[in-house]
């Protein structure tokens, strides 16, 4: 039986006005790049409102959300920061306490 996720991250942005589309397609275009990360266990790119996007990932151990820290993704999100949103994303690391996998 696979691991449980024991850590994660809450990314929050918010779009520079009409960025929302590019936005959208960069993190659907995202998702082919953390399907490479061996250790993110599970990946959410949602919408929160109208301007406000955010990202959701869990990770088994440390080493899985450092690596995704210094991953592609990560790269490219900071890369584009200020093309695309209002302030640099607010990264949020957390505890996982309990979870519901299939």
């Amino acid at each position: 039986m696979a691991a449980n996720p024991t850590v994660g991250l809450l990314v929050t942005m918010t779009a520079r006005p009409g960025k929302e589309n590019d936005i959208e397609q960069f993190l659907q275009d995202g998702k082919a790049l953390v399907d490479e990360e061996p250790g993110t266990m599970a990946w959410f790119a949602v919408r929160l409102g109208d301007s406000t996007y955010g990202i959701f990932d869990v990770f088994a151990d440390e080493a899985g959300r450092q690596a995704h820290l210094e991953g592609k993704v990560a790269q490219a999100l900071m890369g584009r920061s200020a093309e695309l949103f209002t302030a640099e994303p607010h990264i949020r690391k957390l505890d996982v306490l309990a979870t519901k996998l299939p």
